[in-house]
Formats: C-alpha cells, sequence, structure tokens
C-alpha cells in the first residue's frame, strides 16, 4: 500500500509504501528525487531524477521518503542534480555528516537544507508549457546558459526535462479517470498517439497498463 501526506514548505510530499512479501514497483519519471529510508536495514539513499522507469525491488515492511520537487535537490545534498540521474546513492556518500535515525529526522534534514528558488520553479513552469528557446528567451539567458542552469538543478537537458514534466502532468490526469485523448490535449501532446508513443519510452509500458491498479 502507497500513501502520501502534506510535507513542510518547500518539500513535495512524504510518502510511505507497505507490502507484506518481496514485489517489484515500476518508478516512472516525474522529476522529482527521493530521500529514503528502510527501517528493517537502516539504509538510508537518494534517488536521483530519471530518464527511464526503474524496476524497484522492495523487500517485506515500510519503506519511508521525503519527495523533492524539482530543482530542489542541489540545496539539500549540496551536489548538481546530474550526478545522480537514473542512479540509487547512499545518503553517506553524498552527506557523511548526516545522522538520521527516524522518519522525522529525515523530514527535518531536508526541510532545514531545501531552498525555494522562484526562478528554478519559472523555468520548469516555462517549460511545461512552451518551447525550449521560447523559455530561454522568457527567462534571459542564452540556450547554452539554460542548458547549464536545467542539468544542476533537475538533473536534465531542457528537452528532456519538457518530456519529464509533461509526462508527469499527463500521469496525473490519466489516473485520475480522464480520457486518453482528453488526456494528451490537456497535458500539450500533439494527439494521442503522441502520448503513447512518450508514455512507452519513459515508462517502458502501455498508458493503459501503467495506470491499471
Amino acid at each position: 500500500m502507497y500513501a502520501e501526506r502534506p510535507a513542510p514548505a518547500g518539500l513535495a510530499c512524504l510518502w510511505t509504501r507497505t507490502v507484506s512479501s518481496e514485489t517489484v514497483q515500476r518508478v516512472v519519471p516525474d522529476g522529482c528525487t527521493d530521500l529514503m529510508w528502510t527501517p528493517a536495514t537502516g539504509s538510508l539513499f537518494v534517488a536521483g531524477p530519471d530518464t527511464q522507469a526503474q524496476l524497484a525491488t522492495v523487500a517485506p515492511g515500510t519503506l519511508y521518503g521525503v519527495r523533492l520537487p524539482p530543482g530542489a535537490f542541489p540545496s539539500v545534498f549540496g551536489v548538481p542534480a546530474h550526478a545522480v540521474r537514473d542512479l540509487r546513492v547512499p545518503l553517506s556518500e553524498l552527506v557523511p555528516s548526516a545522522r538520521l535515525e527516524s522518519f522525522s529526522d529525515m523530514v527535518a534534514f531536508c526541510a532545514s537544507r531545501v531552498v525555494v528558488d522562484p526562478a528554478l520553479a519559472a523555468t520548469a513552469s516555462l517549460l511545461r508549457t512552451g518551447d525550449v528557446a521560447s523559455a530561454a528567451w522568457e527567462i534571459g539567458l542564452s540556450s547554452r546558459q539554460l542548458r547549464r542552469r536545467c542539468l544542476d538543478a533537475f538533473g536534465y537537458p531542457p528537452k528532456v526535462l519538457q518530456r519529464v514534466l509533461r509526462f508527469d502532468a499527463a500521469m496525473r490526469l490519466a489516473w485520475g479517470g480522464m480520457p486518453f485523448a482528453s488526456v494528451a490535449f490537456e497535458a500539450g501532446y500533439a494527439d494521442q498517439a503522441h502520448l503513447a508513443r512518450e508514455v512507452r519510452s519513459l515508462a517502458g509500458v502501455p498508458l493503459g497498463q501503467l495506470i491499471r491498479p
């Protein structure tokens, strides 16, 4: 069972996943990063920004997570987001001084370090709804500067960030029960076929299979 609850300002959400037997979960790109803790083993690790679906083996018990919104990773962990793209890294490799022994410690650690940068939020918003060249012009950056900003903050070059953010928006609409043709239109795809191609590329399975309970 997966459950989310509200998080302190600057964080995306707090979540738990509880399973009674070992299971494999498909984790799809959403632009976010997570700090996760497995009490049974005491392991703390960071999930970097993904560019494609990851198949994660979850051991019996409860996995606890703090999700950071797109762009927040460097302020919390002190390294560029692209350094952990598509990786799962022990927290000790990123912040050796961290001593976290509970879920509340994790939340406090992230909340005390996260920095909300309006410029990064604006970058993500512009890329969700427009093309890369227009976003760079609106922000006042060259294409090269925008690429560097996106790689450091989000872990992706602008085009990939745009695809991931649009895909995440589409998934939220589809999970909410919206017809797929409407999902394609609302999320900014050219048509339903375009949506289907992008879902297969980023998630590895068709949309219908992805949102199946």
